[in-house]
């Protein structure tokens, strides 16, 4: 099996939102995208499957020591020998992927967030910064939309911290803010709960709230001239935020169950909003004046 075959293999068993956006890129940018998507997969499990927190840093720390080899060595394993491949061609820093270990890093030694600010970092880590990344890979000619990007992957994080609660609080996590909980009185045991309280269902609409808004903003930062370059985080934001949509009309009742969006909705929403880019980019393109 080859380093890119390891990566779709991976990307395609984790059934994720992210993966339907990727088949509608060309093969190159594609292959670049899985294996940026496999690495993140990788030391995100390291953090929740390994038990044991000083092994899971351990393992975080060959994940740095792989990264420092994609860029100046000979990497090990297959995903980090995939990267190598495409660190030069489409610009991909360095410090970035140290950030995105450092965000995985929080999950060991931080349970709770004092205030969204706090939670901040940690989405910038493990979410903005994968989307910086991203839009290199499907390329950009404005600068503006690395800060599309950057709203972008706080966006699907926040929506991700929504739809997961349950599981997290398992894991011992808290990701809603300590200040957004004493708000409504609520304590922390009762994420743990089967019910899901009026109190918990209006923190997490706040948390919804402001995933929304940042929604808007990275669309109002996508300049037109990248939008079908970045079509694939289009894709992606359409099935995020429909997913966020669908939690809200069902109350937000989270602890109950999973929400979670069909394959074939997942799909048609990719197909649609693909057909619906090339169409306004072929649009854009029929009316600039011939040179």
């Amino acid at each position: 099996m080859t380093p890119d075959q390891y990566c779709a293999q991976r990307a395609a068993s984790s059934k994720s939102s992210f993966y339907y956006s990727f088949l509608f890129l060309p093969d190159d940018r594609r292959r670049a995208i899985t294996a940026l998507y496999a690495f993140c997969r990788e030391v995100d499990d390291v953090v929740d499957e390994c038990p044991d927190p000083e092994i899971a840093r351990a393992k975080l720390d060959w994940w740095r020591q792989e990264v420092h080899n994609t860029f100046h060595g000979t990497p090990q394993h297959p995903v980090a020998r995939a990267l190598k491949d495409y660190t030069s061609k489409y610009g991909l820093e360095e410090d970035l992927f140290y950030e995105i270990v450092a965000g995985m890093d929080m999950d060991l030694h931080l349970r709770t967030y004092a205030t969204f600010e706090e939670l901040r970092t940690y989405c910038y880590r493990v979410a903005s910064v994968v989307g910086i990344l991203a839009a290199h890979i499907f390329g950009f000619e404005n600068v503006r939309t690395l800060k599309y990007a950057e709203h972008l992957g706080l966006a699907f994080q926040l929506t991700n911290i929504i739809r997961d609660v349950r599981e997290d609080a398992a894991r011992g996590r808290i990701y809603i803010p300590q200040d957004a909980l004493a708000k409504y009185g609520i304590d922390t045991a009762q994420l743990n709960a089967n019910v899901t309280s009026d109190a918990l269902a209006s923190a997490l609409k706040d948390l919804a709230d402001i995933a929304s808004n940042h929604y808007d903003l990275a669309f109002e930062a996508l300049p037109d001239i990248d939008r079908y370059r970045q079509r694939s985080g289009v894709i992606m934001a359409e099935i995020y935020r429909e997913t966020l949509n669908a939690i809200g009309r069902d109350g937000f009742h989270v602890l109950e169950k999973r929400i979670r969006l069909p394959t074939s909705r997942k799909f048609w929403l990719a197909w649609s909003t693909a057909r619906r880019e090339k169409r306004r980019h072929l649009n854009e393109l029929q009316s600039k004046p011939a040179a």
